[in-house]
């Protein structure tokens, strides 16, 4: 089974099992709203940037948005909170960071305490009928009960038909047909059966007329591949439109507010997964009926340049429907009379994606951008077992290698990143001009830099331990949310110092203290601070060394790997290599697939253990968990390239 099958089977179709309120409360709640409140339509596209005709974008055929954006208000600053799909959902659901909850990185299913539920819960409960059709993927731990608790119906068939006569609603659909499944990965007949089939010729793309951004390459390749996303988006335009006419057949129009919005940015190469605006910033129109305009921002047709973030929805839904806003959301809201005063920030955290290991944060005004890249030795482009299905991005690969990329290309498919990134966006709209290093723009990136610490100390950013390490540390019955407030057992100020030295040529001494440090947090810090290194002075190799025999997996994993890529050889390379084959053949799946990934990064220098790793893929192949899948994909691409690099 492919990888793009594998994930597309894991998106929720799960039905509520949340007994109905009772017909006498809801009766009673219908009664007391009389109209009083209004519906909420949110329609979600997977995948999409402001690529519609109403965000001045000419390639795009896109006429029902561009007519709901002329009876609506188009937002121009709406940013998700995170360039991937779980973690910006759970926070769409909750109203909480997702890098507070810990649940950052993608489908990793951490619990969260029972307080924090489903904004809709809440609305349930004050006589909304919920409904959603269908994606959940909240990223949760019990997330089936979860579900039964936020939505009267969550499925395929979920409606607000469903409701009882009266009865307000919120009702969210969800459009896949802008996911990076349709975009990029499927093969080119499984996309021209469903949806290029359903496109007359005159709603096609001519790739001939692409309009490609600066950091891709005008190859016919990168213009099939944008004029295939455009398609999506026409398709996904038909489709919103025919639930808004649904929406005026029922008679419902003017009593229902309709949000439609991205869920990050756009499926494609430097858009999903990135923290550049090409990932995380999103269309957002919201369409208010005559009874509710006093709720707008602007007239119709106009636009709102506030600041928004997906932390924001929960809370400003529930202030639109007169329910009380939990204290533990963080998110402003943005609409109506008790709107708070606008943001001046908007915040976003790039973490492990499938098989992939990152930890970056991002903040961003009304012009200045900012990227805090903790693990720079990566790339924005890595191996990507799912991404790497898109025929584009191989290409991309393949150009990257042969040295045929220019510098705005290469701000994406550089083997490594900057440690930090500054952007000015109204003279860089795509951000290819790094600024971090300018003397002239010091104190904007001394002052930017503050606010990010700023918001992950105050927010209690979870992200900064291994997912192994939270687990050993929250035990059967704790939280990761809990954890992070808990400053003893999680020193989160002393773990962003130990953070912040990866990727610098200084410090060395500090780094070799910590790798001796009784946290082994501060310790992971450390060896992965080695591993970016351009190379290693001895103490540290030393220090190294004694790590491999460290009581935390990750510490050994990292130990390992880092003394692998740098250089080791003989015995002591085949000391490192035992310690990754052994995390690989454990039973913590967390630490598996840490060292799975692992060797995959070390390509070559790990056929030594190409027998352990197939063992291990055997092994993945026959449980079916989230954790297997990502483990399959490091082990696939690996012994793939052995075989490639041998015949």
């Amino acid at each position: 089974m492919s990888p793009a099958v594998h994930l597309l089977l894991l998106f929720s179709l799960a039905p509520s099992s949340h007994e109905p309120m009772p017909a006498s409360d809801v009766a009673e709640a219908a009664k007391q709203n009389d109209g009083a409140r209004p519906n909420i339509l949110w329609l979600t596209a997977e995948d999409l940037s402001p690529h519609l005709g109403c965000y001045g974008d000419a390639y795009a055929r896109t006429p029902g948005l561009d007519a709901l954006a002329q009876a609506g208000v188009r937002y121009t600053r709406a940013f998700a909170t995170a360039p991937v799909c779980s973690p910006a959902r759970c926070c769409l659901i909750t109203g909480m960071y997702a890098t507070s909850l810990g649940t950052q990185r993608l489908r990793s299913q951490f619990p969260v305490p029972p307080e924090v539920r489903g904004f809709s819960a809440l609305l349930r409960e004050s006589g909304y009928y919920c409904s959603n059709n269908v994606k959940t993927d909240y990223n949760l731990r019990n997330e089936q009960a979860f579900i039964a608790d936020a939505w009267d119906q969550s499925s395929a068939a979920a409606h607000w038909r469903k409701r009882r006569p009266g009865q307000p609603f919120l009702a969210v659909f969800n459009f896949m047909t802008t996911h990076q499944s349709r975009t990029g990965v499927w093969p080119h007949k499984q996309f021209e059966r469903e949806i290029g089939s359903k496109l007359s010729p005159d709603q096609r793309h001519d790739s001939a007329r692409a309009n490609l951004p600066p950091y891709y390459p005008d190859t016919a390749e990168a213009r099939r591949a944008w004029a295939r996303y455009h398609d999506c988006i026409t398709r996904m335009d038909q489709e919103a439109a025919e639930l808004l006419r649904q929406l005026d057949a029922d008679g419902l129009a003017e009593d229902t507010i309709v949000f439609f919005y991205g869920d990050h940015g756009m499926g494609m190469p430097r858009g999903k997964r990135v923290l550049h605006d090409s990932g995380m910033h999103v269309p957002l129109i919201i369409r208010f009926p005559e009874k509710w305009r006093h709720l707008a921002p602007a007239v119709p047709g106009g636009t709102s340049d506030r600041l928004v973030s997906f932390v924001d929805f929960a809370p400003t839904v529930l202030s639109l429907c007169g329910v009380t806003i939990p204290a533990h959301m963080q998110g402003s809201v943005f609409l109506g009379a008790a709107a708070d005063q606008p943001r001046r920030f908007v915040y976003g955290a790039r973490d492990r994606v499938d098989e992939v290991f990152d930890l970056s944060r991002s903040v961003r005004d009304d012009r200045w951008l900012y990227i805090r890249n903790f693990m720079p030795h990566l790339s924005w482009m890595p191996p990507e077992r799912f991404s790497d299905g898109s025929t584009f991005r191989q290409e991309l690969r393949r150009l990257a290698a042969a040295g045929r990329l220019n510098a705005d290309q290469l701000t994406y498919a550089a083997p490594r990143r900057a440690l930090e990134e500054l952007y000015d966006t109204a003279a860089d709209p795509h951000q290819l001009d790094n600024l971090a290093a300018s003397p002239r723009h010091r104190a904007r990136l001394a002052t930017m830099r503050g606010e990010l610490w700023k918001w992950q100390i105050e927010s209690r950013d979870a992200g900064l331990l291994a997912e192994a390490q939270v687990w050993d540390r929250i035990g059967a019955n704790g939280t990761p949310l809990d954890l992070a407030r808990d400053a003893k057992r999680y020193p989160l100020e002393r773990m962003l110092e130990a953070a912040d030295l990866v990727g610098r040529d200084e410090g060395w001494e500090q780094r070799v203290r910590l790798l001796a440090d009784a946290d082994d947090g501060l310790r992971y810090w450390a060896a992965v601070g080695c591993s970016a290194a351009g190379s290693l002075p001895e103490p540290a190799r030393i220090t190294l060394r004694q790590r491999l025999a460290d009581s935390s997996a990750v510490v050994r994993i990292e130990a390992a790997s880092a003394l692998a890529r740098q250089g080791e050889t003989g015995e002591s390379l085949e000391e490192s290599l035992a310690v990754l084959a052994a995390a690989l053949a454990g039973d913590e799946p967390e630490a598996a697939l840490h060292a799975a990934r692992a060797l995959e990064l070390l390509g070559e220098r790990a056929f030594s253990l190409r027998a352990e790793m197939q063992q291990a893929l055997e092994r993945a192949r026959g449980r079916d968990s989230d954790m297997m899948m990502f483990i399959r994909f490091s082990l696939e691409a690996s012994l793939e390239q052995f075989a490639g690099e041998r015949k």
